[in-house]
């Protein structure tokens, strides 16, 4: 029997998701099932608001940015409905039943997985593709985006160099990556970057400062700086580090509370501090300090050759599961091979750099500061 089969994005938008939705679409065309999308993520499947996709709609996109389908952030148990938020998973439930539905694929990060999780739960047939520029979902070796966003990055260190050493200052470059450092950590080792600053290793400002200095002794009077944008100090590491803990120990839901209210304010002040880092290095070095956000252009444009070859393969491979009926899966990369990984051991998991990691190794080998040593 023919099989139906939904497919929808969520999250952030990210290099590659046109080539996975068409490579999900082209081959489970070519198995003779029929594939619809939803658009804008969970939303559109709330709202059963759908978009064909044949071969003439999957014609083209393999190397068009962004998503045909529309994405947001929406969570399907805690959706905004005229101002309220409710619950949504029993209307998304009639959907999928309305369309005959024999899989939904929701292509996504880490909150992606998790929201899918749920409406797996819910009694849906589920697959998903791992899609974050961050690479931090867990149980994959990589995930589509990542690798353009990285060649992005390093493109943009590269360009920073020129102004750095021409007006002999300390160019700071804020990447993305929220808790993860992959993208900093990688595009740094790639431009070439002096310091790199990830949130898995706290920094030592004077550790930073001390690095600059000896290069502006030997006659370097420029350095870049690169820092993901969730990295901050050993005094804040910490801190937050106490504040969790006694969240974890509250006597009652007041202390709990006031608990919350501090993490928030931290988090807010945190958004902040590629700003501080660089003005206390320009007072702790004498060199000019200038900051560079390089923000969500690292996310748009055409996806590298990578990051093509990646969800293609990933997404000819979920059509291949679904015409086998394994669902409640994750299609992971592990090597150059594709394997389904059950979804329950990968939500409310992040995959973070670790300290001993041969990338870390090799930016200490080159006498990259990481801001642990001074």
């Amino acid at each position: 029997m023919t099989k139906y089969i939904g497919i929808l994005t969520a999250g952030g938008d990210s290099p590659g998701l046109n080539a996975a939705i068409r490579g999900v679409g082209k081959a489970a065309l070519g198995m003779d099932m029929r594939v619809i999308g939803f658009r804008d993520g969970f939303r559109g499947l709330m709202n059963d608001r759908t978009y064909r996709l044949d071969g003439e709609t999957l014609s083209g996109i393999l190397t068009v940015g962004g998503t045909i389908l529309g994405t947001s952030r929406d969570k399907p148990h805690r959706m905004s409905i005229g101002g309220k938020v409710m619950d949504m998973t029993d209307v998304m439930m009639d959907t999928y039943q309305r369309h005959h539905l024999d899989a939904l694929v929701c292509l996504g990060g880490g909150g992606t997985q998790k929201n899918a999780y749920r409406l797996l739960q819910k009694g849906m047939n589920i697959i998903t593709l791992p899609k974050t520029i961050d690479n931090d979902v867990a149980m994959t070796d990589a995930t589509f985006g990542f690798d353009t966003a990285l060649g992005i990055a390093t493109e943009a260190i590269d360009r920073l160099h020129s102004t750095a050493h021409s007006h002999h200052r300390i160019i700071v470059v804020e990447i993305m990556g929220h808790n993860t450092g992959w993208l900093a950590l990688g595009a740094g080792i790639a431009g070439g970057a002096d310091v790199i600053l990830i949130p898995e290793i706290p920094y030592d400002i004077e550790s930073v400062a001390a690095a600059i200095r000896r290069r502006s002794r030997s006659g370097h009077r420029f350095s870049i700086v690169a820092v993901s944008e969730g990295a901050m100090s050993q005094d804040v590491s910490t801190a937050i580090q106490t504040l969790r803990e006694n969240k974890e120990t509250a006597a009652n839901d007041d202390e709990k509370n006031q608990v919350k209210s501090k993490l928030k304010a931290m988090e807010v002040e945190q958004a902040r501090s590629t700003w501080e880092l660089s003005r206390q290095l320009e007072i702790l070095t004498g060199l000019e300090s200038r900051v560079t956000i390089l923000g969500y252009v690292q996310r748009g444009g055409t996806p590298s050759a990578v990051d093509r070859l990646l969800a293609t393969r990933l997404g000819a491979a979920c059509a291949e599961l679904i015409q086998a009926g394994v669902y409640g899966v994750m299609v992971a990369a592990r090597g150059e091979k594709a394997e389904p990984v059950p979804l329950e051991q990968v939500v409310g998991k992040r995959k973070s750099v670790p300290i001993d990691h041969p990338w870390v190794q090799t930016a200490r080998h080159v006498g990259t500061c990481l801001g642990d040593e001074v």
